[in-house]
């Protein structure tokens, strides 16, 4: 294998851990909160300038921390006084909303912080590349990677082992008689968007480092964050992660033979699993069959 192909491959990789983290976050508030979230990669800008901006105080560390939690309760915000008044109407609203609300915010992030993207400076110690001969395999792509799979691991456990996680998996499952046994779906919603928020404003700031930051930086990697999850399966978190990775890889390796569709293969793959297996790879039966 050429190191063209190994290098585009592995930019695949890292691009499709972008995809796998915004779509896990839609994943969750697209089971739970019923809602098509298209500010989700307005969400994921606005945690990067967030990390921009707290860079300067608590360093990146902190910033890559921090900037997530902020992004989270303004998710809050917006789920209580916007999303929550339209779970008992027809999906296209919440989608119209978001997608309002979504333009709204990107002005509000150019009058903020200006029109011109920025730099979000990484550590130096991950900025190096670890071999001569693969230069374009630094510490800062490994732990993209590492990151994605690990806040993936912990997203699981949370789903399986606390008490909110088996009341999220219930309510997707059959939210009316999660309700009837008292529990309070309103705030369990809540939650659950809120978790959706931090996992775009995680791959916000990890884009950012890797790709540059400006107030449209999510607009490119939302529809592929959508592709993932019908790749993957609606329904299934898992088959989000292997499907943003799957399509970033995908596109990677176009890249290396046929640049001008590497974009398009995104959707094609898509077309083919809609075709072969409309659920997705690890998607429930019926939800698009």
């Amino acid at each position: 294998m050429s190191l063209v192909v190994v290098f585009n491959l592995f930019n695949g990789l890292i691009t499709g851990a972008f995809y796998a983290l915004l779509a896990l976050g839609l994943a969750l508030i697209l089971g739970l909160n019923n809602t098509i979230n298209f500010a989700q990669g307005t969400f994921m800008a606005l945690s990067a300038y967030f990390a921009y901006t707290l860079a300067s105080h608590v360093g990146f560390w902190g910033a890559l921390i921090l900037a997530p939690m902020l992004s989270g309760v303004l998710g809050l915000v917006v789920e209580v006084l916007l999303v929550r008044r339209l779970y008992k109407r027809d999906p296209l609203y919440s989608l119209l909303m978001t997608f309002g609300l979504a333009m709204i915010m990107q002005d509000m992030i150019r009058t903020i912080w200006g029109p011109v993207g920025v730099p979000l400076a990484i550590p130096d110690a991950l900025a190096h590349p670890l071999s001569q001969t693969y230069f374009f395999l630094t510490g800062y792509r490994l732990f993209v990677v590492a990151v994605a799979l690990i806040g993936t691991g912990l997203l699981f456990a949370l789903l399986r082992y606390t008490r909110l996680g088996i009341r999220i998996r219930a309510g997707n499952a059959d939210l009316e008689t999660v309700a009837s046994l008292g529990v309070n779906i309103y705030m369990l919603r809540s939650a659950n968007f809120v978790i959706g928020i931090m996992f775009a404003g995680i791959a916000g700031i990890l884009a950012a480092g890797q790709l540059g930051l400006d107030p449209t930086m999510g607009d490119g990697l939302l529809m592929p964050a959508f592709v993932a999850i019908v790749v993957g399966g609606v329904g299934s978190l898992l088959g989000s992660l292997i499907g943003g990775l799957l399509i970033g890889m995908a596109a990677g390796l176009t890249t290396a033979f046929y640049p001008a569709a590497s974009e398009a293969v995104i959707y094609l793959l898509m077309g083919l699993m809609l075709i072969v297996r409309p659920r997705g790879l690890l998607g429930q039966e019926g939800l698009l069959e």
